[in-house]
């Protein structure tokens, strides 16, 4: 039963998933500043994870799972500091990067809240350690800058604007950008 604009939320009391689609899109329309009824608000999503003190959010596209930091992870010799090195998951071995380190910001990732961000890329598979990650973020496509804001981790050329609500900036950071790179794919030491 598709509920039609105007419709009241009691109305909807027997329907509990067409109470929550019109929640949603009430929601939607006050987050947009709007009244009117069929207000079209793109959303886009993404993981917001943590790098030292600063914030970032990646696609959700580039992110195929989310993982605790593996307990054992196999150092690859001749691999460059940044290289943790390579961790069995489920029966397949992932590289373990710490993005901090890559980016020349020093080790992370150690504290209990460091996940692995496993990148979601047929061709190149890759775990990524960060500090901490927030889950599923989601902005409104006019909340996206194409500015690239300056952070404190030097990481600018991997990112591709922000998302800004009110004071909070969020750098929106591209995994196709990293492994496009040359350096990000050499992992052995020269």
């Amino acid at each position: 039963m598709p509920a039609a604009a105007g419709t009241s939320l009691r109305s909807l009391c027997e329907h509990p998933f067409d109470l929550l689609q019109e929640l949603e899109r009430r929601s939607k329309v006050a987050l947009a500043g709007g009244a009117g009824a069929d207000i079209d608000v793109t959303e886009w999503v993404g993981i917001g994870f943590r790098l030292g003190a600063e914030q970032f959010v990646m696609a959700r596209e580039e992110v195929r799972e989310v993982l605790m930091v593996p307990s054992s992870v196999t150092r690859v010799p001749g691999a460059r500091a940044w290289m943790r090195g390579l961790a069995n998951v489920r029966g397949h071995l992932l590289p373990v990067v710490d993005l901090r380190a890559f980016l020349g910001s020093g080790s992370g990732g150690m504290g209990r809240s460091a996940r692995v961000l496993v990148l979601n890329d047929n061709e190149f598979a890759a775990g990524l350690v960060v500090d901490e990650v927030y889950g599923f973020r989601r902005f409104l496509d006019r909340e996206h800058q194409s500015d690239v804001p300056e952070t404190l981790i030097r990481c600018d050329r991997f990112l591709a604007g922000s998302f800004q609500r009110g004071d909070e900036v969020w750098p929106l950071f591209s995994a196709t950008r990293l492994l496009a790179t040359e350096e990000f794919a050499r992992a052995a030491e020269n």
